[in-house]
């Protein structure tokens, strides 16, 4: 799945750094398309960072990008830049 796909009423999750640039570029990408999601603080909450390194077998490239409880992909952009 493309994650520039996500369909409004799919559960989107992005788990973050806050002062990721790819990441602030998704969350625009998602916000212009009105889309809703849910961020997770991978830098700075642990239980966040533990299951971002489950769902992406310890890939700590962000944005992590979970759709409907599937992870999708690490990095922002095309190819995904992290």
């Amino acid at each position: 799945m493309d994650p520039k796909d996500v369909k409004s009423g799919q559960k989107l999750e992005l788990y973050i750094k806050h002062d990721c640039p790819y990441c602030a570029e998704a969350r625009r990408y998602y916000d212009v398309k009105d889309i809703k999601y849910t961020i997770y603080d991978a830098q700075n909450d642990r239980d966040a960072r533990k299951r971002m390194f489950a769902l992406t077998d310890d890939d700590p490239t962000v944005p992590a990008i979970v759709v409907d409880g599937q992870y999708v992909q690490s990095g922002w952009g095309s190819p995904p830049i992290g």
